[in-house]
């Protein structure tokens, strides 16, 4: 059975739902309790480099000091992703909390917002390097890794997913508000994320020999810093010996986080068996899936998404019902049928983090309501509970 971890990106927010630049201190106290790296660990973690980070470092400093990063230890099943998720949020808010803060699965600040950038050296060179871009952004997403044989099976693999992933956007949307207000867009990180050179989707790769020689020609363009800024929407993991799926806002549920692992496991799989059976890739241009990023972005699940067969507008339900086909023999073969089954259908009913952060709005009129919601419900509240505790 293939491994998978996720790891997610979280704010840290005061009582009045701000993001406030206090990640730092929250990283000090984790590191203290045995739970967190430090920022020179992690930028060496982020170029490729081997760190010696003990197995317990499991929350990390992130580009702005509002927000910090957990990574789940390597799982065998979707059980396991659930547990590991919930004990590092608690172990995040945890350390928040002391420092008279918490944390919220937000990919997106709803409330106006000024970044501050997490200090250390690389950190500085993003500021210095892309200017407003970097001062500006702001994103939590979450990064699904799902095991591979080696690199020639990785490569096989990101060219049978690329179709699928604007529909992993799409059911992970959790940013509709950007900087006070509402942004019309499902998923708004999506669209900031964009803005970075190296984001988005690809071609597709010959062999492997291809895929290190494209990102070699990225780092060779003297435009990107290193090897951890090839924001490709998947890639080969430069750590580990993982495909790395990216194109997800971090989810507000943690059950919402399980189902977009599973869903990637069983992509990686099915494109594995794909492979292996001389199924050839999907021809989908590139211009079409940035298209259907977009498209994802806009309207999350309560539109039409660009079906990855057709390249043609499609209600999400079909495109959801037709990706769990896809992925089905995959998934009962992992003994995930049911549960990512049961998950997606409850994202087609009850809605995305997004439909759930505009409901709250609409019921309070306050986007400080919002924020304290979305911390009720990353703390593991019931989400009923959550929101009406956030409207009092």
């Amino acid at each position: 059975m293939r491994t998978v971890g996720v790891e997610e990106e979280l704010l840290v927010v005061d009582a009045d739902g701000t993001p406030v630049p206090q990640a730092p201190e929250a990283l000090t106290v984790a590191a203290r309790r045995g739970e967190g790296e430090d920022v020179e660990q992690h930028d060496r973690a982020e170029r490729g480099e081997e760190t010696g980070v003990p197995d317990t470092a499991r929350l990390m400093p992130e580009l702005k000091a509002q927000q910090l990063e957990l990574g789940t230890p390597v799982c065998s099943t979707l059980g396991q992703v659930h547990d590991q998720l919930r004990h590092w949020r608690d172990r995040a808010d945890a350390a928040a909390v002391a420092v008279g803060a918490r944390v919220a699965a937000l990919a997106t600040s709803p409330v106006a917002v000024e970044p501050v950038p997490t200090e250390g050296e690389r950190y500085e060179r993003l500021v210095d390097t892309f200017g407003r871009t970097a001062e500006e952004v702001l994103t939590c997403g979450c990064h699904v890794h799902v095991s591979v044989a080696d690199d020639e099976e990785a490569v096989a693999v990101l060219n049978r997913i690329r179709g699928w992933l604007p529909v992993l956007t799409a059911l992970s949307a959790n940013s509709p508000f950007w900087q006070g207000r509402d942004s019309s867009y499902a998923s708004f990180r999506s669209e900031v994320w964009h803005r970075w050179p190296s984001a988005g989707p690809n071609a597709p790769f010959a062999d492997a020999a291809e895929y290190h020689a494209v990102v070699d020609a990225v780092l060779a363009t003297g435009t990107v810093l290193d090897t951890g800024m090839v924001y490709f929407d998947a890639r080969l993991s430069a750590t580990w010996p993982t495909v790395e799926v990216r194109t997800a806002d971090v989810a507000l549920r943690v059950e919402d986080a399980v189902t977009l692992a599973g869903v990637v496991r069983g992509l990686v799989e099915t494109a594995a068996r794909e492979a292996r059976a001389g199924v050839a890739p999907p021809e989908i241009r590139a211009e079409v899936l940035r298209l259907a990023t977009w498209r994802a972005g806009r309207s999350g699940l309560s539109g039409d998404l660009v079906h990855p067969r057709t390249g043609r507008p499609a209600p999400a339900v079909d495109v959801l019902g037709d990706l769990l086909d896809h992925v089905r023999p995959a998934l009962a073969d992992a003994g995930d049928e049911a549960r990512v089954g049961e998950g997606l259908d409850a994202l087609l009913t009850r809605g995305t983090g997004a439909d759930l952060q505009r409901r709250v709005h609409r019921e309070t009129g306050s986007l400080a309501a919002v924020v304290r919601a979305a911390v009720g419900v990353t703390a593991g509240e019931d989400t009923a509970r959550a929101v009406a505790g956030a409207s009092r």
